[in-house]
């Protein structure tokens, strides 16, 4: 059941009317089926794999919580193992197979793996991180095993934040999971209002811009110059609204339930650095390979201290790029994000003495500006990678996205060039069919509006000067929640898009 659907504006209100009419004591088993029928409504059958894992994981923690010493560490490592084997098999194995296969044959052996015939089940990268972080919580200590097996499924399934996050810590969901939340106007306000902004994001902004990125990048050595470069930022825009306008949702609808998740982005294009933005992007995931992944390699790679670091930092980095698929433009993606972080620490002395002897800090905003705009380029050249179907299609589409700007702007100086002769027709056909043709104009000048429209939405936001749906006047709101459901029927996308994180 997508959140963009009509099932889904049935579906929220009944359970909503439902558990708060209901005595506390029945609440948790209410959402417990709910959850499962929501994640039941996209692939029945894997809900039993979702059921092996949390009565594996649950078993497992407590007896971690009771035993000592070796036998802690044996079973954290079969928690481990069956999660993360889980995931492998249905995520990670035809890809392993694949190159397995490459490899043989590389050096002629004949030898290959079986290819399964299995779909990802939704959400099974999500899951298996929150059950995992409540194992591990377990095992140092810092949360006490859960002795009720509804409410700790209800952890992992609570269907708000079940199939892409954000992805919880035991200590802030299941404590709320247990307590009685009270029907509260402030809290239904709120949680609806986040929930109109993210199906306005998703609806309304990403779901348009997905046609003009889909085009390009289905086949994109049919295109050159700036319609590239425009899929590119486009992407980049679609990607954030896409995927913030679901955790909008999802804590929205929360919120509505008296339940606050934490929060998954905070303004990461306005980030000055790569580490600021990934300390912005995604948190929840940032947050937690930072806890149980990068802090324990960097106290158990033998090396020199600075060595540790950036080989920690580097291989996190090429893990979030694998987490998000199995595919070499995803392990590029990390690979890449990882070179920006280790290269950045490398070389923070030097570019910090640079800026002050060129004197670029007279001129903070500017300064500023330069910092986020070359951070945000940066992203974009990663997100390259992310969107592009193959290794060689990121490829063609970060040589050749400058080209036909040059025999554009060739032309008009009057240099011809071989370039020019090869890049301007691609360029041209670009402007006659975006600019040129009437409904590709306006269809066009509409993306631009939307993007304008995010980029002074999300600056407002960022300055807390302004919050929309918290001015003075009743009559004032009722027409911007108005105007904002007027604009999902009439500009939103009719047909349902699923969310881009749902698959991984």
């Amino acid at each position: 059941m997508l959140f963009n659907s009509f099932s889904f504006l049935l579906f929220f209100p009944i359970v909503v009317a439902i558990y708060y009419l209901a005595p506390h004591k029945w609440r948790s088993l209410i959402l417990l089926i709910a959850s499962s029928y929501f994640y039941m409504a996209f692939v029945p059958k894997y809900i039993l794999i979702l059921f092996f894992l949390i009565a594996t994981d649950f078993f497992l923690a407590k007896q971690i919580e009771k035993n000592q010493g070796e036998k802690r560490k044996i079973l954290l490592f079969v928690s481990i193992l069956a999660n993360l084997g889980t995931l492998f098999v249905f995520k990670y194995f035809n890809f392993f197979s694949d190159n397995v296969g490459a490899l043989a044959r590389l050096i002629h052996w004949n030898y290959s793996l079986p290819i399964l015939s299995i779909v990802l089940p939704l959400g099974l990268s999500f899951h298996v991180f929150q059950s995992l972080s409540y194992v591990i919580e377990v095992y140092r200590g810092k949360y006490r095993a859960e002795n009720n097996l509804l409410t700790y499924a209800l952890y992992v399934m609570f269907f708000p934040q079940l199939v892409a996050g954000p992805i919880e810590r035991p200590y802030n969901l299941l404590p709320q999971l247990k307590q009685e939340q009270k029907f509260g106007l402030q809290n239904l306000k709120a949680g609806l209002e986040r929930m109109l902004w993210g199906f306005f994001k998703k609806i309304v902004i990403a779901d348009n811009l997905a046609a003009y990125v889909d085009q390009a990048y289905l086949y994109p050595q049919g295109y050159s110059g700036l319609i590239l470069l425009t899929a590119t930022f486009f992407f980049a825009i679609q990607l954030y609204c896409d995927f913030s306008g679901y955790s909008d949702i999802a804590i929205g609808g929360a919120q509505v339930l008296g339940i606050k998740l934490i929060e998954n982005f905070n303004y990461p294009y306005l980030s000055r650095s790569m580490a600021e933005y990934w300390r912005r992007w995604h948190m929840s995931l940032s947050n937690w390979l930072r806890d149980y992944l990068y802090y324990p390699l960097v106290f158990s790679i033998k090396a020199h201290v600075r060595t540790r670091l950036y080989l920690a930092l580097f291989i996190t980095m090429v893990l979030i790029g694998l987490w998000h698929g199995a595919d070499w433009t995803f392990v590029a993606f990390g690979a890449l994000h990882g070179f920006y972080m280790v290269f950045g620490q490398i070389t923070q002395k030097s570019r910090q003495w640079i800026v002050r002897k060129v004197g670029f800090l007279k001129f903070p905003r500017l300064y500023h500006f330069w910092q986020t705009l070359l951070t945000f380029s940066l992203a974009c050249i990663g997100f390259v990678f992310f969107r592009a179907a193959t290794l060689g299609d990121a490829g063609y589409i970060l040589i050749h996205s400058f080209n036909g700007l040059i025999g554009f702007f060739g032309r008009f100086v009057g240099v011809t060039t071989s370039l020019n002769q090869a890049t301007t027709p691609a360029l041209f056909g670009f402007l006659n069919q975006f600019l040129l043709d009437g409904e590709g104009r306006r269809q066009f000048l509409f993306l631009i509006f939307l993007v304008l429209f995010f980029v002074l939405a999300e600056a407002v936001s960022y300055s807390k000067t302004l919050n929309l749906f918290s001015v003075k006047y009743r009559w004032v709101r009722a027409v911007l929640y108005f105007s904002a459901v007027l604009a999902i029927m009439n500009l939103g996308v009719t047909h349902e898009i699923p969310f881009i994180y749902f698959q991984f």
